[in-house]
């Protein structure tokens, strides 16, 4: 398979990855609604993204930088208002 057609397919599953807590984030923001959430979970979960992030960075891995800036970005927004709202 060539560079290319692998970076295509990790675009694409960096692109799913990132909006798949899309409506988890707007339905927060709207809602400010996050008893049923499990901050512990969302930590774990940042903390995993920025392993990546680093991981991504350190190899120059453009679909994963891209991929996980963009999941932290809507993690720490989720952790935000939990801690804010409870």
């Amino acid at each position: 398979m060539s560079v290319i057609s692998l970076d295509i397919i990790g675009y694409i599953a960096g692109f799913l990855t990132s909006i798949s807590q899309l409506p988890q984030v707007i339905r927060v923001v709207k809602t400010k609604e996050t008893k049923s959430i499990s901050l512990l979970t969302y930590i774990i979960l940042f903390l995993g993204i920025v392993l990546w992030l680093i991981y991504g960075i350190l190899t120059r891995d453009f679909p994963l930088i891209i991929a996980n800036s963009i999941t932290v970005i809507s993690t720490l927004t989720i952790i935000r208002y939990k801690i804010k709202f409870g």
